[in-house]
This record gives C-alpha cells, sequence and structure tokens, in this order.
C-alpha cells in the first residue's frame, strides 16, 4: 500500500485523473435523472461538462490553469442557467488546490471569484417566496462553510507540505555537511602523512648522504672513520624505515593484522636528534628550559619535528663550519623555540622563498595556534623561531 502512494506521488496525474472521472461519472448521473430537456441540454454542453471535471487531473502540475479553466466552464453553465452541481464541487477542490500548492494571496482572489460566480448563479435563479430571506442566509452559510472548510484542509495540507521540503532541504544540507567534513578529514590526514614523511626522509636522507660523502673521502685515508660513517647510515636508515612503517600503518585497512607500531618522537627525544646531527661533525647546542617529557602528545610530536626541520636545512646548508643553536623554553602556558644557524654559507633560493620544509613546520604550528618565523640572520646563516601555546586559542 505504502509503495502505491509514493507511486501516485511521483505520477500525481494518474490518481487526480481517477478523481476526475468520479466527477464525470456523477455529472452523467445527475443528468440521468434530470428531465429529457436537460438531459439534451446536457449533451449539447458536452464539451463545457468535460472542460469542468477534465482539469482535476491536472491540478497539482498547472493549478493556476485548471483552476481557471474550471470556473471559466462553471461562467459557462451559469450563463445558460446549466444545473452545476459538481461543479460547484469541482470549485472547491480547486479552492483547496491553490491554498496548499500555490501561495494564499492566489488561492484567496480565486475564492473571491468563485463567490461572486456563487451569488450570480443565487440571484439569477432567484423565486420570489414568503421565506425569501432565509432561504439566502442558508445558501450564503452553507456556502462560506463549505469553502472555509477546503481553505483550511489546504492550509494545513500546505503548511505540512513546507514542513516536510524544509526537513528535506535540512537532510539534504546535513548529509552535503558531513561530506565535506568527511573530505576535509581525508584531506588533513593525507596532509599529515604527508609532512611526517617529509621530515622523515628529509632528515634521514640528508644524514645518510653527508655520512656517505664523508665515508668516501675516508675510505683510504681513515678506514675506521670510514667504517663509522657506515654503521651511522645503517642506523639512520633502520631508524626511517621503522618511522615510515609506523606512518604508512595508518593507510591499512583497520581490519587487517598490524604489527606493533614505532611509538612517534616527543620533545623528549630532542637530546638523541641532537646527538646525531653533532655525529655528522656539525656543532650543535641544545638548551631546554622547563619540562618537555610531559607534553601532549601532538604538540610534543610537532616541536620535535620544527627541530628536526631546522636542523637538517642547517646540515644541508650550513656549509663549511656550520653551528647550530637549539634553545626551548616551555613556561607553563607556550612552547617558545629558536633555532639558530651560524653557518656563512649563501641560502639556496627555493629555501629562502619557502620551501616543503618551512612550509610544513608553518603549518604544524597554525594547527595549534602557533606562528612561526624563519629567514637569513643579519650576519649570515639562518634562523628559525616558533610559538606554540599549550592551551588551545
Amino acid at each position: 500500500m505504502r509503495k502505491l502512494s509514493l507511486w501516485l506521488q511521483v505520477h500525481p496525474v494518474v490518481g487526480d485523473g481517477a478523481i476526475a472521472a468520479f466527477m464525470l461519472l456523477l455529472q452523467v448521473a445527475e443528468t440521468g435523472a434530470q428531465s429529457e430537456q436537460n438531459r439534451l441540454m446536457f449533451w449539447l454542453l458536452l464539451p463545457v461538462h468535460l472542460m469542468v471535471t477534465v482539469p482535476i487531473a491536472f491540478r497539482r502540475v498547472w493549478p493556476i490553469r485548471s483552476a481557471y479553466a474550471v470556473l471559466l466552464a462553471s461562467a459557462v453553465l451559469v450563463a445558460v442557467q446549466e444545473d452545476a452541481v459538481v461543479g460547484a464541487l469541482v470549485q472547491c477542490v480547486m479552492i483547496y488546490t491553490l491554498v496548499a500548492y500555490t501561495t494564499r494571496r492566489i488561492g484567496a482572489l480565486y475564492t473571491l471569484l468563485v463567490g461572486v460566480l456563487f451569488l450570480v448563479e443565487l440571484f439569477i435563479g432567484l423565486e420570489p417566496t414568503d421565506d425569501l430571506v432565509q432561504l439566502l442566509i442558508v445558501q450564503i452559510m452553507f456556502f462560506v462553510m463549505l469553502v472555509g472548510f477546503c481553505w483550511a484542509l489546504g492550509a494545513f495540507i500546505g503548511a505540512r507540505r513546507a514542513y516536510l521540503a524544509e526537513v528535506e532541504r535540512r537532510l539534504r544540507n546535513l548529509e552535503f555537511e558531513r561530506d565535506q567534513q568527511a573530505r576535509i578529514a581525508v584531506a588533513e590526514e593525507r596532509n599529515r602523512i604527508a609532512r611526517e614523511i617529509h621530515d622523515v626522509l628529509a632528515h634521514s636522507i640528508s644524514v645518510m648522504v653527508t655520512q656517505a660523502d664523508g665515508a668516501g673521502y675516508a675510505m683510504s685515508k681513515k678506514p675506521e672513520l670510514a667504517e663509522q660513517a657506515l654503521q651511522t647510515i645503517s642506523a639512520t636508515g633502520r631508524e626511517a624505515l621503522s618511522e615510515l612503517r609506523g606512518l604508512l600503518g595508518v593507510l591499512r585497512n583497520p581490519g587487517e593484522d598490524e604489527p606493533d607500531r614505532i611509538p612517534q618522537p616527543t620533545a623528549a627525544n630532542l637530546h638523541d636528534l641532537v646527538d646525531r646531527v653533532r655525529a655528522l661533525g656539525v656543532t650543535t647546542s641544545l638548551e631546554l628550559t622547563g619540562d618537555f617529557t610531559g607534553l601532549p602528545a601532538g604538540i610534543g610530536l610537532s616541536v620535535y619535528r620544527i627541530v628536526q626541520e631546522s636542523l637538517t636545512n642547517v646540515v644541508k646548508h650550513g656549509g663549511a663550519g656550520a653551528k647550530a643553536d637549539v634553545r626551548a623554553v616551555n613556561d607553563g602556558r607556550c612552547i617558545d623555540i629558536e633555532v639558530v644557524d651560524a653557518g656563512t654559507a649563501s641560502l639556496p633560493s627555493d629555501l629562502a622563498s619557502g620551501g616543503n620544509g618551512l612550509i610544513g613546520m608553518r603549518e604544524r604550528a597554525v594547527v595549534y595556534g602557533g606562528t612561526l618565523e624563519a629567514g637569513p640572520r643579519p650576519g649570515g646563516g639562518w634562523q628559525v623561531h616558533a610559538v606554540l601555546p599549550l592551551e588551545p586559542p
């Protein structure tokens, strides 16, 4: 039954056509009960009677046109003094249709015209009787009650249709917003993974390239240094592989069995990071003020990655005699990070204009409502200064 109702909503002409056929049958039955002369007039005016009933089939497709077609046909019947009880019922249906499917202003205008037509028909067929006034009052009251019922029903159905349409619109908006939020979340996760992979690969590969160059120079003169460089390359490669497995593991399906992942580094691992840079021959100092062991995981990882990317740039672009000073302060309200490169080598133009590393550092800072500034120092070298608030802005 529900399927039939939904099908009729999609094809309104079918259901309304059945109503139009029923009204036409009533009109024919009414004519059969009349005298022979009236029946002859009915058949002569058959096109007009069809014009009264057929527009019902299209009342929801073309409500205004259908309503005024019925009104015009009813006016013709009134002009020839043809009884049109069914026409009055159809006019009531059209009042309901206009109020429910168009605006109340259009419905009010149509109701006014129907009232004028009713009064004209009433006075045309008026015959003097003793109870003429009482008969007029009764007929007018009946007309007002019938039209008022149709109007109230149309207003109720129209309000319900408007409510359901608004609910459907909001549901569509919610679905759209949900899809947009899902896309944004996926994009943010992709960006986060891309930043992590960039930071891991940029640092580890820079260390490995530097050590490999050193091993090549020391291979013949100082084999022990070459062996130490190869060990550093091996350890750095293994560490990078472990971090990459942990990062790429989040792309797997949740149902798959996953091995234990290596935990992400935090600010507490800055000492190990600085020791690895020192092993490359870059003089590096580290000064930590405050507690860096109990930071939130996201902020701790951002502190580590910002320092890591800054030191990676020192290794890659610092040149001979490069020296890095790392200072980080936790005053309980924010983390203040400063990495100063005292090297004298000229800075590549792509880094000076903002490479992927600098973009990633800025994004990490902005995610937590912080700021990051990076640029050349007046006396040479490079400086990175970041502030990460511990409380959300």
